[in-house]
């Protein structure tokens, strides 16, 4: 730190106070009773202030520069504008001792010997508080919300802007310690509000808001009088009983001197915002000081270690932008850093540091040695185990213990000393003189050398890192750059004011000067960019800059000394620069550069550097072609311009190295259809086609369809162009092309019939597939556009696509909820298990449905789908056969639960109760032990008790009641069955006779309720119903004798010989819907028994049923009319039924036959059949129509 005495005065009388107006440009005095207002420029008195009558002990300025304010021991406080006029005059019942404004709200406190008042402008009076003791000084918070004040019985009093105490700080020696300056810290970056107290105990202490001390009390030797912080806060400025300014820390570390004076330094401020301090004495002098704040640092390549707040060091590492802070608590006076050393002097001591690891990037120290002993030196060097001290002209070692080693006595003053490196202990140092001499010192060596001797003094100079080449700066500003072992000048440039080798390339050097930073590689022109401050590193492409206090790594690209290599092609050289740190356009030019020159190896490195993958893969291609012999220079720079885009300069060097093909083939991949022209060979028909299908890739890409299109047919290649035509839906382009093609060109052809079908023109498509003769497309063709008829018409002629047509059908129509006629597009296809499938899940769904005529209908179709399979696979006969009567039985159960469940359920009923009297029956005798799914018992019993009761069948109405009792009865029959069941007791136990069975066989009357089923009891005859009323029918079933065929029996029937005692009238009418067989006999008839009747004779011989057989004989005496045949289809056998009332005539649906039980022939009363068949359009059972042909 240097002090600079700028202007001195003296006035009559002691300067009391010292106020600066906030903008610095004038000081105003409180001497003796007047006030003095200077210029601080050049210390010029301005005006003299008179408005006191006695002396002014105070004076302080408000922080908008609108006015200021003096106290005065005639009691009165003062308000003067600041053009110096007298604005407001109040007082106290005291002299004044302090004034200060508050520096947010300009409220003005007042503070006398016993209180003390604020007051702002917008009040008209000044509020006033009592004091315990004298106000000596006051001071408010940064903020304005507290104000402090110093007591003369020792106690630091701090209260809000109300005037009320909140905090009260009593120091240790109490009355015996007045507090005779206090001042808080102005830095807005503290985070609490830190109160600076000077005492005539002589003691500087720290407080916080909350009371609390900040470290312990700082002893000062002499009595304080004034207190003042910089504007930052970092220093403070202390005057007293010593007659001297002193500078302090903020934590009250003492600096130096700032200025020695004749007698006590009653009052001392700070200039706002800058480095000048003013002195105002008891005897009346005024002095106006400049402080220099000297630069203190060191730097060694990437490490920079420099003063912060004058007792803390920081180092910095350049490159990773780290810091740490080591702080010393003393004045640090030298610095000096190498490797990991790091040397502070302090005023009594030099410390040196080492850091914890070897790692480059450590910034931890730790202290290795103390060099307990003060020391005057005007430079600080340290080595591995020395320190080094430059004295004028004399150089000291030292080792870390403080002991001398060695001392080198120079001819001059020593200007500059640097270390150069070198083994530990045995270090270099170069030295620079004034007149010119520049030596190289080992620290292990008595002996100087002379490097050169120059006829100007040495400013600053630096060697390059192979110690080949050492650059000088002089106090002209020149930069000479001498050979050290010719000593010769190589050159030098002027405007330098320092210098730095590259630690990283052996000819590059920067030097500043005048604003600019020059870089200069070898012995090229110099490069020149702007740049503030002092060069003292250069790294690489970092340079290391010092400006004013700090120092920062400027980031350089070293491009314009790269280009300079380049022009002269030197490669290699240009590549070293380039590592130092280039843009990636430098690295790309380079690489450039070096493939036209054909330095690969050089292109290779820094190609890599900006990952072009491939340029690498052309220069890898290149060393390969080398490697194998090739030396044709053309040839390779021809590939290298080719992949820059000089196209015309390779072609050339194509053709001059004999390599046409090579031209055109380029040209053509690039498009460039016409130069490539110029390269085809004499008409060679390949290459003409090769460059039109080129060309047509080339518009196809480009989005011209139309033309890529007729150049790739113009080339032969059409699937390429039918491509193009589907891609854009050119319907009318495509079938051209497939009728211009010949038919064996199956894979375009197929390409264009696929388009087609793809674009919704399946009849184009139809006609390409026809032209190749590919039926099978063609069928599936048809079935994809759901071309039926088109279809079946194709299957007829070519039954081998049967399957193809019939199968995608049956899905169609499946999908379409036509399920009835998928089965039987199953069934054509020869798809059994499908069409069963789609049955069986019909079934299930009908019956999950409760539509039940619909399951009998579909179970009856399950049968008939059964006795196909039987009859198509012998492997399955017996189980298929099987099949059909389980099918038969449940249709025929479901058939008659239909109308069941609809009298159940719904409120009215289209059957008779005779009706439902023998459906119920009939199902109460068929059902098995397992009830098929969704057939009720409940509801079975429950119409039987019902019809029963009203038909006078009482006794089986109590039965079914009975039974009903032991099964689970839905809610809504509960009451209706519970009432049944209470009226039937009523009834007589038993049965009308006009219900009971009969059978026709052996005239035997069977029970209304059988435990045999649905057969005579007598001769097992199983009854046959009618599938309308459900009465017994009046047929017989018989069976031919063996060795009968159908074929026979029918023949023998036909016959129809005449009976010569007998008279019938027989009529049988034949129709599309039915087969009537009608018997009238005449009144007269002869009573001869017939011989089928004298087979019916039967006599009870067992348990077993013994069918009726007849033989020819019988059969012969038949009459047709009679005879009732069911032609079941193979393999089972035919069905003969003989009617024994002629006069009741039977329909049986031609139909119904093939798909009923053995037990249940569907057959009908006459006119209930014709009756269903009116009311239903088509047979209630098989649903076969009126106007349907017969089987």
């Amino acid at each position: 730190m240097r002090v600079v005495l700028t202007w001195r005065d003296k006035a009559e009388h002691c300067i009391n106070d010292i106020a600066f107006k906030p903008d610095g440009t004038q000081l105003i005095l409180a001497a003796g009773d007047r006030l003095l207002v200077y210029d601080t420029s050049d210390g010029t008195l301005l005006q003299p202030l008179k408005g006191h009558k006695d002396t002014v002990y105070c004076v302080a300025y408000a922080k908008d520069g609108k006015r200021f304010a003096s106290g005065s021991a005639d009691k009165s406080v003062i308000i003067w504008t600041s053009k110096l006029e007298g604005i407001l005059k109040y007082t106290h019942n005291d002299s004044i001792q302090c004034v200060s404004y508050n520096p947010v709200t300009h409220q003005l406190a007042s503070c006398s010997s016993s209180d003390f008042g604020l007051w702002s402008p917008e009040q008209k009076s000044v509020s006033k508080d009592k004091s315990s003791s004298k106000i000596i000084c006051c001071s408010w918070t940064n903020d304005g919300q507290y104000l402090a004040l110093g007591l003369f019985n020792g106690i630091i009093s701090i209260r809000n802007k109300n005037g009320e105490e909140k905090v009260k700080i009593e120091r240790p020696g109490g009355s015996l310690s007045p507090i005779w300056s206090i001042c808080w810290n102005p830095s807005r970056e503290e985070h609490n509000d830190i109160l600076a107290v000077a005492d005539w105990g002589q003691k500087l202490s720290f407080y916080q808001l909350s009371g609390k001390q900040i470290g312990k009390d700082r002893v000062l030797n002499f009595d304080p009088c004034c207190i003042s912080y910089f504007t930052k806060g970092e220093y403070i400025l202390l005057g007293g009983s010593d007659k001297q300014a002193s500078l302090f820390t903020k934590d009250g570390v003492r600096l130096g001197t700032v200025g020695e004076q004749n007698s006590w330094v009653w009052t001392c401020r700070v200039k706002p915002d800058s480095n000048y301090v003013v002195v105002g004495c008891q005897d009346g002098t005024i002095s106006f000081y400049q402080l220099i704040f000297s630069t203190v640092h060191g730097l060694y390549k990437d490490r920079y270690a420099y003063r912060d707040s004058m007792t803390d060091v920081i180092v910095q590492h350049l490159i990773t932008e780290q810091k740490v802070r080591i702080k010393c608590k003393e004045l640090v006076k030298k610095i000096a850093i190498y490797r990991n050393r790091l040397a502070i002097q302090l005023p009594e001591k030099i410390l040196i540091y080492e850091l914890y690891s070897e790692d480059s990037s450590d910034m931890h120290y730790r202290v290795k040695e103390r060099i307990v002993k003060k020391f005057e030196c005007n430079l600080l060097v340290v080595c591995a185990s020395h320190i080094i001290l430059c004295q004028e002209k004399r150089l000291q070692c030292l080792s870390f213990s403080g002991v001398k080693e060695r001392e080198w006595q120079m001819e001059s003053l020593i200007r500059y000393i640097k270390v150069i490196g070198g083994p530990p202990g045995r270090e270099g140092l170069l030295v620079g003189l004034k007149n010119g001499q520049i030596l190289k010192i080992f620290v292990d060596n008595l002996f100087a050398i002379v490097l050169l001797k120059q006829a100007t003094a040495v400013r600053c100079l630096d060697m390059s890192a192979s110690r080949k080449k050492l650059a000088v700066v002089d106090e002209n500003d020149t930069c000479l750059v001498y050979d050290i072992h010719t000593k010769e000048l190589l050159f030098q440039e002027p405007n330098a004011n320092s210098v730095a080798w590259n630690t990283q390339c052996e000819d590059m050097l920067c030097f500043s000067g005048g604003g600019y930073l020059n870089i200069k590689a070898s012995t090229f022109p110099v490069h020149r960019q702007k740049l503030q401050g002092f060069v003292v590193g250069y790294n690489g492409s970092k340079i290391f800059c010092l400006h004013v206090f700090s120092i920062s790594a400027v980031e350089v690209p070293q491009s314009a000394p790269m280009y300079q290599y380049l022009d002269r092609k030197m490669f290699k050289e240009a590549y070293q620069i380039a590592c130092l740190g280039v843009t990636d356009t430098d690295w790309r030019e380079l690489a450039m550069e070096a493939l036209e020159g054909l330095d690969f190896e050089t292109a290779k490195k820094a190609f890599i550097r900006v990952q072009d993958l491939r340029y690498l893969e052309l220069i890898s291609s290149i060393e390969e072609r080398k490697k194998r012999g090739e030396t044709n220079n053309d040839l390779f720079l021809a590939d290298v311009f080719s992949y820059q885009g000089k196209f015309h300069e390779a072609a050339k060097l194509y053709k001059r190295s004999g390599h046409e093909n090579l031209a055109l083939e380029m040209y053509t991949d690039l498009r460039m259809f016409e130069c490539a022209k110029d390269f085809l060979g004499s008409g060679d028909p390949k290459e003409t086609k090769m460059l039109i299908t080129k060309q047509a890739d080339w518009a196809r890409n480009i989005k011209e369809p139309k033309a890529a299109v007729e150049m790739y047919i113009s080339a032969g290649e059409h699937v390429k162009a039918i491509e193009i035509c589907g891609d854009h839906g050119w319907v009318d382009t495509l079938i051209d092309i497939a009728r211009k093609l010949d038919k064996a060109e199956r894979e375009p052809l197929m390409l264009c019939a696929t388009y087609l079908k793809k674009l919704d023109s399946p009849g184009y498509a139809a006609e390409t597939y026809l032209k190749m003769g590919d039926l099978k497309s063609l069928v599936q063709l048809h079935v994809e556009t759901q071309c039926w008829d088109e279809a079946f018409a194709l299957g007829e002629k070519h039954p081998e696509f049967k399957d193809d047509i019939y199968v995608p059908y049956a899905q169609w129509l499946a999908e379409n909820d036509r399920f009835e006629e998928a089965q039987q597009a199953f069934h054509k296809a020869g798809r059994q298990r499908e069409a069963v499938q789609v049955l069986e899940q019909l079934t299930d769904n009908a019956v999950a449905e409760s539509r039940f005529n619909d399951a009998a209908y579909y179970y009856w179709m399950l049968s008939m789908q059964c006795l196909d399979i039987a009859q198509a696979d012998p492997a399955q006969k017996d189980v298929m056969l099987g099949k059909f009567h389980h099918f038969q039985r449940l249709a025929e159960l479901y058939h008659g639960y239909h109308a069941i469940h609809r009298h159940t359920e719904d409120p009215f009923s289209v059957h008779g109760p005779e009706t439902l009297f023998n459906i119920s029956r009939f199902l109460l005798h068929s059902l098995p032990k397992d009830t098929p799914s969704g057939i009720s018992k409940v509801k079975i019993l429950f119409t039987l008790a019902k019809q029963s009761k009203a038909l006078g069948a009482y006794r089986l109405a109590r039965h079914a009641y009975d039974k009903l009792r032991g099964l689970y009865i839905p809610a809504r029959f509960q009451k209706s069955i519970e009432l049944g069941t209470l009226t039937i007791r009523a009834k007589p136990f038993h049965d009308s006779e006009e219900l009971v069975p009969l059978c026709y066989r052996c005239s035997t009357n069977n029970p209304l309720l059988n435990n045999l089923g649905n057969v005579c009891i007598n001769c097992r005859q199983p009854f046959i119903f009618s599938a309308s009323s459900y009465d017994v029918l009046h047929l017989v079933e018989f069976c031919l004798e063996e060795g009968i065929t159908d074929e026979e029996a029918i023949s023998l029937i036909d016959l129809e010989a005449p009976r010569p005692k007998r008279e019938d009238r027989q009529q049988e009418t034949i129709n599309n819907s039915s087969q009537i067989l009608q018997l009238v006999e005449t009144k007269d008839s002869m009573g001869d028994e017939d011989p089928f009747t004298a087979k019916l004779s039967f006599e009870q011989g067992g348990s077993e049923f013994v069918p009726v057989v007849v033989s020819r004989l019988v059969l012969r005496s038949m009459s047709r009319r009679d005879v009732i045949i069911k032609r079941w289809p193979p393999p089972l056998r035919w069905q003969y039924f003989r009617s024994l009332l002629p006069d009741a005539s039977i329909t049986m649906c031609p139909s119904c036959f093939q798909g009923f039980g053995l037990i249940f022939p569907q057959m009908f009363h006459s006119e209930d059949y014709e009756l269903l068949v009116l009311q239903h359009g088509c047979c209630p059972y098989c649903r076969r129509r009126k106007d349907d042909p017969g089987p």
